[in-house]
């Protein structure tokens, strides 16, 4: 884990703006804190002289309003770190869904969806850490030891080497213990991502492993990555305490150093008392900085290792072309019909082939079938249609060159997700507003007209049995294409979990809304699919797969 990834300033550019900040309030800071140890030595000497205290009234007048001032740029630099982690985190977090709607769901299928959510909720706001914490006192550090180092030079040579040797060890430690909190850090977050994982998997086929009388084992393994989760956060706490006592150790030890040279000298004679008090108190300040560097870097090791898993998702997205963005005149409702033309078309994941070189023809207003057997790339045509993955060849969409390719289809695909709220509002998702009775004809035509409307829909489908929950996602991918005038609709497997009645029913609908002109694309390889269709194009397993 890097204390500071260049990339964060290219996905968030509100930490531009928190560096320059933090780097004016460090030198401010710096200022401040040379002016502070300078003056106070001046007031100790002159008390120490006798110094009446009318005399002395000035210098302790400037020691204060120093002092005033240090505050009060200390709580400007908290305040500026506050503010900035929010910004920083909310540009992430929008480009990182972002990055996910580019990236598509044929790159999510391969991801654990949970270990996602974890990095953009619990991940992200560990960079309050990060940005409260470690960066601004990293920034402190660059710019306020060089400083400290240079004014005990000039005072004092000896103090200024002896620091100059000592501090070198903090870094060499901090090396030494990075290492290790890395090793650690990185297991306790794998260990969270994996709990987070397991959970969502158990809320959600609770109600099956009830039915199955499973509940109770899952519950002990909950409990067992809980409690690896426990044992690898004790390690981190573990790490963190003993790094902060070395790191206290060698700077108290140095700082020692530093005062047995001036008490000597100062006995001899062979410095001034003013110098020595100075130099004194400004040896601790140089090496404070990096001390809490070190400390605080424990707070921000979450978020570092957060943002470097926001990262790989944003390199993976910019590296994924932008499908262009074309304006359509086609007014909203009026239907245009389309086909298409695959040519040449081939889809690989990973290296390997999923779909060989593919050249087909839709013809508009028909219904399509995309027959084979699973793994012939069924759903790799329909997801490289839809730009969800990368493909080698050519898509074009006949009869309405104006319009983008998602702008002329209205999909749905297998395991649909629902939202909680009611079937209307699931039916109408993504439009200004819900047409009632354009969702009462979307639900006729997806075969589920035993729903109602205003029927409650908890999250992810729950009141819904799953027959239920694919047709009202294809509800609403026909609302869609009568809503929004979309000549293309795209189902992927819609009848797999009906019964012959209820298949034969949507068969209806699909043939209804071809009929009216909408190009009906249907990957499946059920037999009463194949036998309504208008065209059916057979295809066969790779080779290779």
């Amino acid at each position: 884990m890097r204390p500071f990834d260049p990339r964060l300033l290219r996905y968030a550019t509100a930490a531009r703006a928190f560096l320059v900040l933090s780097g004016a309030l460090g030198v401010a800071r710096t200022a401040c804190t040379v002016a502070f140890c300078w003056l106070l030595s001046r007031v100790l000497v002159d008390a120490i002289h006798g110094v009446p205290l009318e005399a002395a009234w000035g210098g302790i007048g400037a020691l204060a309003a120093v002092g005033v001032l240090r505050a009060s740029l200390v709580w400007l630099a908290d305040s500026g770190s506050a503010r900035g982690s929010a910004l920083v985190k909310s540009q992430l977090r929008r480009r990182l869904v972002a990055g996910l709607a580019r990236l598509g769901p044929g790159w999510l299928a391969g991801r654990n969806r949970a270990e996602i959510v974890t990095t953009a909720g619990h991940g992200l706001e560990a960079l309050d850490g990060y940005f409260s914490l470690f960066l601004p006192q990293l920034v402190l550090t660059a710019v306020a030891t060089p400083v400290i180092v240079i004014v005990m030079m000039l005072q004092d040579a000896t103090s200024g080497i002896a620091v100059l040797v000592t501090l070198p060890l903090i870094p060499l430690f901090m090396v030494l213990i990075g290492w290790a909190t890395q090793t650690v850090q990185r297991a306790q977050w794998r260990s969270l991502t994996h709990l987070s994982s397991r959970f969502l998997d158990l809320v959600n086929g609770l109600a099956t492993l009830k039915i199955f009388g499973r509940a109770e084992r899952q519950r002990s393994r909950i409990q067992a990555i809980t409690e690896g989760y426990r044992a690898e956060t004790m390690k981190v706490l573990r790490i963190s305490f003993l790094s902060g006592f070395a790191l206290e150790l060698i700077a108290s030890l140095s700082v020692a150093l530093v005062a047995v040279s001036v008490g000597l000298r100062l006995v001899n004679g062979d410095l001034g008392l003013g110098v020595g008090l100075f130099v004194l108190l400004l040896a601790p300040e140089a090496f404070l900085p990096l001390r809490r560097v070190g400390a605080n870097y424990h707070a921000a090791a979450d978020g570092i290792a957060a943002a470097e898993d926001v990262f790989v998702i944003l390199d993976a997205a910019d590296a994924v072309a932008p499908a262009p963005s074309v304006a359509s005149n086609r007014s909203p409702g009026a239907l245009s019909p389309a086909g298409i033309r695959f040519s040449q078309v081939t889809v690989d994941y990973d290296g390997d082939r999923a779909v060989h070189p593919f050249s087909a023809e839709i013809v508009a207003g028909r219904v399509t079938v995309l027959a084979g057997p699973s793994g012939s790339g069924k759903s790799s045509i329909i997801a490289s249609l839809l730009g969800f993955v990368p493909y080698a060849g050519d898509i074009d969409i006949a009869g309405d060159p104006s319009a983008d390719r998602l702008d002329s289809v209205a999909w749905a695909g297998q395991n649909a997700g629902l939202l909680e709220g009611t079937v209307a509002a699931n039916v109408a998702l993504g439009a200004p507003s819900v047409d009632r009775a354009l969702v009462e004809r979307a639900l006729a035509l997806a075969a589920a007209t035993e729903l109602h409307p205003d029927s409650p829909v908890s999250a992810n489908g729950g009141g819904l049995s799953g027959g239920q929950a694919d047709r009202v996602a294809v509800a609403r991918a026909i609302y869609r294409c009568l809503d929004r005038g979309c000549p293309i609709l795209v189902l992927d497997e819609p009848s797999a979990a009906l019964d012959g009645d209820t298949e034969a029913e949507l068969l209806v609908g699909l043939r209804a809304l071809a009929a009216a002109g909408v190009t009906v694309l249907v990957a499946s390889h059920r037999p009463a699919v194949l036998a309504a269709a208008d065209d059916v194009i057979r295809m066969a397993v790779p080779a290779n797969a």
